[in-house]
């Protein structure tokens, strides 16, 4: 499905910032509210049926109009099961660099009225949500929380000082919501304007005589999250509001062409330094390269360049020891050996244009939070700078301001996904290349022996991850040292295989590349695979199939199926086996084809080996729910292939037989 499908229903939002320099106010804050006995008897809301807990009020007061933009959270929250008493563990999400939370006050307040008061202390935390994927949070624990207690806190985020963002109220939470208010005290020196999605009624935000913009909901449903759904931003009940120094354009084409010529002269003043640019390209080129050759060598030699995006980050009083200027264009970047991302990907622009490839500078909007509709208007959702090459007439999309980023592909966030090529004129919209699934694979090759006396397997195992996968996996351990490289290796395979293994990586992969795949190698035993059954050892197929024992498991499916990228897991397994063991029986050949997802199974083997190939290809990103049945049918499909058993037995058994 092209991701496109999503824009119909959903709006962006992007945290993005601004200067300003305005005097702090001063601040009200939000303090306990008194409790009521019907809050306190209360066991259930007809509205939220059999849940564990609801909030039963909450508040989000928002001041952009000072110099430390600030934002005020209070919960009130009900406890109604056993279950809901988790909800005492409490964690506050925050942007360590950008913001901090402070003024933190809880409280519990028993079935019988009696308050308690949190004296604790919050803990800063890095929590893991899903895979590849870390924030950080204050968290602290209510202590002797009943059923029937109501839990209440408040805090506030104190932003950077001088910098502002767009700022947002997320309306949906994890719990029924009975009742909420909202407001924003706008930054006055910028116009704002808001959208929003999936606010139930005719609710909406207004602002009053005070310039305040206010929001009241009741009733809120909880937000249902499911597994490999689209960016919770997109499917959450917010309101977003967007900064503008220029006036309200309502007109969509105009808006955006007024926009391109505006980037198009930003970047064109940037990357015009010709006459440097021509003398550092005959540095990496010669005159005999093909089209191909010169666009790959540009790109590993932009690459070489110090990326300070994914560096650690540094302190105000590291950065001004380091006494590091910053660059004002590509010539800058090239004499001093350093730049961030985005200025690196308009360096590589600079440089294929000075070596004769036609090449062009794209806006594009990065997915990983939201997906894009040039309705809204707003120029910050288009938040990622790629470099469309024509290579013997092809287009070629490039970001080699992405770290390890591979020649010809995008970062997985970047990939389908429209932007603004700009020209003069104010530019053209394209849609940015999808990589195929089998660009980004896992492979894994395995060589084992079978153990008759203890059913085991143990041997040598190979795992090579390209394109996307490599990438990802270079990115997220780029700052680690090698023993915590080694331990995030051996952790993914012990997630691969479903039983107690032994295992020790033997080699040390090559964690700087970009192009060639990140390959590991182990030392593998797998104790007690195969299973007894009389005088024979079933053996199942699935070696490496424990991600896929429970997707799509679910009967029912509320969002849209969403794939970060396409991508391939192929495994390659040989079992020798003992003299005189011999296959009985082996489960049927598969081959599962579809138009976007497959999978394939071969077992073969002969006197004194075993062999199996087992492929699984996903060629989309994004699924309406209502195809949900047929995918969920084809993941049961491969559940049970993979469950499938292979049947050995010693020769003198068939002869008894």
């Amino acid at each position: 499905m092209p991701l496109r499908y999503a824009c119909r229903w959903i709006l962006p939002t992007l945290c993005v910032f601004v200067l300003i320099t305005a005097v702090q106010p001063a601040r009200a804050g939000i303090g306990f509210q008194p409790v009521s006995p019907d809050e306190l008897r209360m066991t259930s809301d007809p509205n939220a049926s059999g849940a564990p807990a609801i909030i039963l009020y909450r508040q989000v007061d928002r001041d952009d109009n000072g110099s430390t933009s600030h934002q005020d959270d209070y919960f009130r929250i009900k406890i109604l099961t056993e279950e809901g008493r988790k909800y005492a563990d409490i964690e506050i999400p925050f942007f360590k660099d950008s913001e901090n939370i402070v003024n933190i006050h809880a409280r519990s307040i028993r079935p019988d009225g009696t308050i308690t008061n949190f004296e604790g202390k919050a803990f800063d935390k890095t929590i893991a949500k899903a895979k590849g994927l870390k924030y950080e949070a204050k968290t602290f624990t209510l202590p002797d929380i009943q059923v029937g207690s109501i839990i209440e806190y408040y805090y506030t985020h104190d932003l950077t000082e001088h910098v502002i963002f767009d700022s947002h109220w997320i309306i949906s939470q994890e719990l029924f919501t009975r009742s909420a208010k909202f407001s924003l005290k706008p930054y006055s020196r910028f116009s704002c304007r808001w959208v929003w999605q999936g606010l139930l009624g005719t609710n909406q935000p207004k602002s009053g005589a005070d310039q305040v913009v206010r929001l009241d909901v009741e009733n809120v449903p909880a937000f249902q999250t499911e597994d490999f759904m689209p960016p919770e931003n997109e499917l959450k009940a917010r309101v977003d509001f967007i900064y503008s120094e220029d006036l309200y354009e309502p007109d969509v084409d105009k808006y955006w062409k007024k926009v391109g010529k505006k980037l198009n002269g930003e970047m064109e003043s940037f990357i015009g330094k010709r006459k440097a640019m021509e003398e550092a390209v005959a540095s990496i080129i010669s005159s005999s390269d093909s089209q191909e050759q010169k666009a790959r060598k540009i790109y590993a030699r932009v690459q070489q360049i110090r990326n300070t995006s994914y560096e650690v980050h540094k302190t105000e009083q590291e950065q001004k020891r380091s006494k590091e200027k910053d660059v004002s264009n590509v010539e800058d970047i090239w004499k001093r050996g350093y730049g961030d991302g985005f200025h690196l990907t308009w360096l590589y622009l600079a440089l294929t244009r000075a070596a004769g490839l036609e090449s062009y500078g794209v806006w594009a909007s990065d997915r990983s939070n939201y997906f894009f509709d040039k309705r809204t208007v707003d120029r910050r959702k288009l938040d990622a700078n790629v470099v469309l090459v024509k290579v013997d007439g092809k287009d070629v999309f490039c970001d080699p301001g992405a770290a390890f980023a591979p020649y010809g592909m995008l970062p997985w966030s970047e990939t389908s996904v429209h932007g603004l090529r700009l020209d003069k004129d104010g530019g053209t919209w394209i849609e940015t290349s999808l990589p195929a699934s089998a660009d980004s694979s896992i492979m894994r090759t395995a060589k084992l022996k079978f153990d008759e006396s203890t059913g085991g397997l143990d041997g040598k195992l190979n795992v090579s991850f390209t394109g996307l996968e490599g990438m990802r996996r270079r990115v997220e351990e780029r700052n680690q040292d090698d023993a915590e490289r080694k331990k995030f290796l051996e952790d993914e395979v012990r997630e691969y295989i479903p039983a107690a293994i032994e295992l020790e990586l033997t080699n040390k992969p090559d964690w700087a590349s970009s192009d060639a795949p990140l390959v590991a190698e182990y030392t593998l035993k797998v104790p007690g695979w195969a299973s007894a059954a009389g005088r024979r050892a079933l053996m199942p197929v699935g070696l490496f199939s424990a991600p896929e024992k429970h997707i799509f498991d679910h009967a029912n499916r509320v969002h849209p199926i969403y794939f970060e990228y396409p991508f391939q897991k192929v495994d390659d397994v040989t079992v020798d086996l003992p003299l005189g063991w011999l296959v009985s029986s082996t489960p049927p050949a598969q081959k599962q084809e579809g138009h976007v997802v497959g999978y394939t199974l071969d077992i073969n083997h002969d006197a004194g080996a075993l062999h199996w190939k087992r492929t699984l290809n996903v060629d989309l990103i994004l699924l309406d729910p209502k195809y949900y049945g047929a995918l969920r049918s084809f993941f049961e499909v491969v559940r049970t292939s993979d469950d499938g058993q292979i049947i050995l037995q010693p020769a003198t058994a068939t002869t008894s037989e």
